[in-house]
């Protein structure tokens, strides 16, 4: 089987050593860079020529979709798996409109990413079985992708990640923990996400998370 060369990007640097350790094992599997954020993702595609991008959703920098439209077209153009901690509806169509072969979870064995890679590599579609649905739920209409669009372009990145976490019953301290910031700064995402989404409670950005189908 022809070797795989691949570009590991995601911005958190102890993520990225375990993903490597774990392809290290496949004989077929190459890791020809990693980056941390969307400049670093494009010098490293630039640079790596990779076959397959292992793409964080959420970058500093703009996120995934940014890294998918900024990087150079090498040739052929590597093609793009997700590897994300979020299944949030929003986060894997958005990545897949945005021109991604496949989504997987963080939960993923390292068999089950090397398998994952090759099959991208070979031009197939991957997506973790929960997250098939969305896309297929996007493609019959089932989700209003347009609304959802719009109302979280309203959203930072940083709001996103604090409103799916809240609307699926973490407490402020448990998202503080998450996310690594303080329990005031959550205060003040969750403040502006309510203003912008016009909510007054938490409870109702539960039900409008869900009826969304973002949680």
């Amino acid at each position: 089987m022809s070797e795989v060369k691949v570009v590991i990007v995601d911005d958190h640097a102890m993520f990225r050593t375990g993903v490597r350790a774990e392809l290290s094992r496949s004989p077929v599997i190459r890791v020809v860079g990693e980056a941390e954020d969307v400049d670093t993702a494009v010098k490293a595609i630039a640079e790596g020529k990779p076959d397959v991008v292992l793409l964080d959703v959420h970058l500093p920098g703009g996120g995934g979709v940014e890294v998918m439209r900024k990087a150079p077209a090498v040739d052929g153009s590597p093609r793009y798996l997700a590897l994300s901690v979020s299944d949030a509806a929003e986060d894997v169509i958005g990545t897949i409109r945005g021109g991604a072969r496949g989504y997987v979870t963080k939960t993923i064995t390292g068999a089950e990413l090397v398998a994952a890679i090759q099959r991208v590599s070979g031009g197939d579609a991957v997506f973790s079985p929960r997250l098939a649905g969305f896309v297929l739920d996007a493609f019959a209409g089932t989700i209003a992708i347009a609304d959802i669009d719009e109302d979280l372009d309203r959203l930072t990145e940083r709001e996103r990640e604090v409103m799916r976490l809240i609307a699926r019953g973490y407490s402020y301290k448990e998202v503080a923990g998450e996310l690594f910031i303080s329990i005031k700064t959550v205060e003040t995402h969750m403040s502006n996400v309510l203003r912008k989404l016009q909510l007054s409670s938490r409870h109702e950005l539960t039900r409008w998370a869900n009826d969304r189908r973002l949680l």
